[in-house]
């Protein structure tokens, strides 16, 4: 795929999240699709491949919300890479505001999502979240 597809396959995922459909994203992913936090701290690490992108993140952590809302401010493609910069806008289930900015950089192979290596206010996370296994 081209990046100008490449960028519309992230503005559709994206427009999908901002209306509550947060099964966009994994629906997009290939089998051996991984996430990355890069850096050192308590979340830093990788998980692949989906199912345990799936099992051993999402669901854990999407489990901390009663609401949840992702919006792209901007993408910009080059190649097979697509950089979202995002926000959320969410509310955990204990009652604290979970409103994230995110640069998102993904990887798309033949039109499937197959890495993301995410950048964000760790701090916040850290903060409001519970703590994800790696």
């Amino acid at each position: 795929m081209s990046a100008i597809e490449n960028k519309k396959l992230l503005e559709h995922i994206f427009e999908q999240m901002a209306a509550g459909n947060t099964s966009a994203l994994s629906d997009a992913m290939a089998d051996d699709f991984r996430w990355v936090f890069p850096g050192d701290w308590s979340w830093s690490g990788t998980w692949e491949p989906k199912a345990v992108v799936l099992k051993g993140l999402l669901r854990p952590l999407m489990a901390q919300f009663t609401e949840y809302r992702l919006a792209a401010d901007f993408v910009i493609a080059a190649e097979d890479r697509v950089v979202v910069q995002a926000r959320s806008h969410a509310i955990t289930t204990r009652g604290d505001r979970y409103d994230q900015t995110y640069c998102l950089l993904f990887r798309v192979t033949d039109g499937q999502l197959t890495e993301v290596v995410e950048h964000c206010d760790t701090a916040l996370v850290e903060r409001v979240l519970e703590r994800i296994a790696v």
